[in-house]
């Protein structure tokens, strides 16, 4: 068996040998959103249309509150944040013993362009996914000044 260079782990596949045991299952339940597989989150379908472009990015799970867009240099950036904070609500509620809801914050970047405003963007968050339309800004064409020669 070799081993697969797109795991998180070079030795992933060496460590599933039957003689090997652990509490891999476990680990695998509690890490499906990091490394490789934090790609599950945020994914995102761009459309060009006439007038600009729409993304929609799916976030599962997440309210309209825990939800952050800014326009920063041209960079449109997508956060989102979810129970960072429940952990001082547990501590009086009582304990986990086991814990497979995602609880963390992730982020994307998508480059829009220097001439886009915050006002510019529009946004809506229905079912999960977040709607962007970012209109396309029409090229300022440079006005050619004619320059004359004066001849002698």
């Amino acid at each position: 068996m070799l081993p697969s260079i797109f795991n998180n782990n070079l030795f992933d596949d060496f460590f599933d040998f039957p003689f090997y045991y652990d509490n891999r299952a476990e680990d695998k339940a509690e890490k499906k959103l990091y490394g490789h597989h934090a790609g599950n989150l945020m994914k995102t379908d761009i459309k060009e249309l006439d007038n600009g472009y729409e993304l929609e990015i799916d976030l599962p799970g997440f309210k309209k509150d825990e939800i952050k867009a800014e326009l920063n240099n041209g960079y449109l950036t997508v956060s989102a944040a979810k129970g960072l904070d429940e952990d001082k609500e547990d501590k009086k509620t009582g304990k986990y013993i086991r814990r497979e809801r995602y609880a963390g914050a992730c982020q994307r970047s998508y480059y829009v362009g220097e001439d886009i405003t915050e006002e510019d963007i529009k946004a809506s968050f229905e079912h999960g996914i977040l709607t962007l339309f970012v209109p396309k800004k029409e090229a300022k064409p440079a006005v050619e000044e004619k320059k004359y020669i004066s001849i002698q």
